[in-house]
């Protein structure tokens, strides 16, 4: 075993994760007529999304990722701009609510840092269809809290995933691989007659978030959470 795939087996039993799938992946734009259903491997991924105490011991060991020190090219100037300090919460954060306010470049590096990545955009729709859409457009029809919640607030779905809907959208590893028009209008309109499900509400949303993003982007209601491949014993690798 190599070191790489040591860090993984590591990551696999010292992190919370469940096993997704195999399964299929229906994109809603898919890139050609013969690729409607893209199969996807089990893959281990995080029960809950990280949290600013899980991001505030990585940034505490990796301080090039403070906010006073990261590169502007990798973040921008909100990000972690809701901590009191480039490297401590406050008492207006709890150490259990997800992170927010991190950029596709911070959280890809943390996840590095515990030998894992972050999800795949087809990884991580086949673990939110584990969720019903019903209990999806509930969710989403709420307005953001004036304090996120702490992580485990939702039920476990069917692969045993958490907080996957209703909490913070999550950064994935190919967030720009599903693009549409810059339009909103156009997407609405001729957008939506060329997706496959037309009725697919939270999928739409989440596509047309994905697709606003840029990778040094941070908000206030995007977080992430970790995933790692498994062999075909279900061991990390």
């Amino acid at each position: 075993m190599g070191l790489g795939s040591a860090v993984l087996g590591l990551f696999a039993v010292a992190a919370s994760t469940v096993r997704v799938g195999p399964g299929v992946y229906r994109p809603l734009y898919p890139p050609s007529s013969a690729e409607r259903d893209i199969p996807v491997k089990a893959f281990l991924l995080d029960r809950l999304p990280i949290t600013d105490g899980d991001f505030l011991a990585f940034v505490r060991g990796h301080p090039e990722w403070r906010r006073d020190r990261v590169p502007r090219v990798f973040a921008d100037e909100g990000y972690l701009s809701h901590w009191d300090a480039p490297d401590a919460l406050g008492p207006a954060v709890d150490e259990r609510q997800p992170v927010v306010r991190v950029s596709w470049f911070a959280a890809k590096a943390y996840c590095g840092a515990r030998g894992a990545r972050l999800a795949t955009e087809a990884e991580w729709e086949l673990a939110a269809s584990g969720t019903s859409r019903a209990q999806i457009l509930s969710w989403y029809a709420r307005p953001d809290p004036a304090q996120l919640p702490r992580v485990g607030s939702t039920p476990a779905n069917r692969w045993g995933v958490q907080d996957l809907h209703g909490v913070v959208w999550e950064w994935v590893l190919d967030f720009d691989s599903s693009m549409i028009a810059a339009d909103v209008r156009g997407f609405c309109g001729a957008g939506a007659l060329e997706a496959i499900e037309k009725d697919d509400y939270p999928t739409f949303m989440r596509v047309a978030f994905r697709s606003s993003l840029r990778a040094d982007y941070t908000t206030h209601n995007l977080g992430f959470r970790c995933a790692a491949d498994i062999d075909e014993r279900g061991n990390a690798r």
